[in-house]
């Protein structure tokens, strides 16, 4: 048994330490984790600077909740429950649930209302301690959601399946409701709006329009690739022209914001068409308040609908289609740091670092 684990800890906005833990003891309903790999979310870059969430932050923080890795010790019933021997290749989900909230019993692991996930919401002074995946191990509690995946895929494209694709595959698919023939408009070509693309393609979008900068030149190549049927520079074009010119004045079925500007939330609802939908899974900050000319919506009858996170029914197909290597979505990986270099990792995926481009950043514990 490993007695100890190092781990990259978010002490408090702006400030990350290396730290040793003791690996906790795995009992029958319990399994721990040899992380291989570790997406850096958006979010995590949030975190890192404070960003204000839904309730305060436990700091100190083990962040890290895209997560692949090896089942390096596993209790019995944990085995029998998740189906997974010690050795397999696993992906963790986000969220897990208390089991025992209304939420939770109704199936809702996602709402639960103790909010327990990893990598954001759990302390590492909690017992246990190794509640994310910036770290040589990841505890496995009774809980979690743990999906067993093949060995013939690259870790790249693995680590992307469950808080991203999986993400995309939710919230556009199956919250979204997109269908054969719709118009689909993404703002924002990073990983989720490229892990979108597929997602829309997937669900037979005619058209996807993805929206960027002059910034985002090797993501909007990458965005084609996945699908994309036009990629409007906005420094050089003007959004609501060009969606205007390509749907004959009808504009988008769909519209998915994840700039996390409020700018691009306000463009939504222009963009979108008379009895569409605006899917929000942008985070503008808990101290954010945008100024909306709801009007736009009640004539329109559309929705604006938001969106959180993943959950087993998004994750189960996005394995599928990761598995199928019908999209090379380890492309989206540009970056791979060391544990001890997450704090760098964490900035140049929040574009922080000169001379970066990152699409995707991971960690290699």
């Amino acid at each position: 048994m490993i007695m100890k684990s190092k781990a990259m800890v978010l002490e408090a906005p702006g400030k990350m330490s290396l730290r040793v833990f003791d690996v906790p003891e795995i009992g029958p309903e319990d399994a721990l984790l040899k992380v291989e790999m570790v997406g850096v979310c958006g979010s995590d870059v949030g975190m890192y600077h404070g960003k204000k969430s839904r309730k305060p932050r436990p700091f100190p923080i083990i962040m890290g909740h895209e997560i692949v890795g090896e089942i390096a010790e596993i209790g019995s019933a944990a085995a029998c429950f998740h189906g997974v021997q010690k050795g397999d290749r696993v992906i963790v989900e986000y969220a897990f649930g208390c089991g025992h909230c209304n939420n939770c019993l109704m199936g809702k692991y996602v709402q639960c209302e103790s909010q327990f996930c990893y990598g954001s919401m759990i302390s590492c002074n909690d017992p246990k301690h190794l509640w994310g995946a910036y770290s040589e191990y990841l505890y496995i509690a009774p809980h979690a959601v743990v999906h067993k995946i093949s060995r013939d895929i690259p870790l790249e494209s693995a680590v992307l399946i469950s808080a991203v694709l999986g993400n995309a595959i939710r919230w556009l698919r199956i919250m979204g409701g997109i269908t054969i023939g719709d118009t689909v408009v993404i703002q924002g070509p990073g990983q989720q709006g490229l892990a979108g693309v597929v997602a829309a393609r997937e669900s037979g979008a005619a058209e996807i329009i993805v929206i960027g900068t002059s910034l985002d030149e090797s993501r909007m190549k990458l965005a084609r690739e996945f699908g994309a049927t036009y990629c409007c520079n906005l420094d050089k074009e003007d959004p609501l022209e060009v969606v205007k010119n390509i749907t004959h004045g009808t504009m988008a079925n769909i519209v998915m914001e994840v700039t996390g500007r409020p700018r691009g939330l306000v463009a939504s609802l222009d963009l979108v068409g008379r009895g569409g939908t605006i899917v929000v899974p942008g985070m503008y900050g808990m101290d954010t308040e945008i100024p909306l000319m709801m009007d736009k919506i009640v004539y329109k009858e559309a929705k604006m609908l938001g969106v959180f996170s993943h959950n087993i029914t998004s994750v189960i197909p996005a394995i599928k289609l990761v598995e199928s290597k019908k999209y090379a979505l380890e492309k989206m990986v540009t970056h791979h740091y060391p544990l001890e270099k997450a704090e760098e990792a964490v900035r140049v995926a929040g574009r922080e670092i000169a001379g970066e481009d990152p699409i995707k950043v991971v960690i290699v514990p």
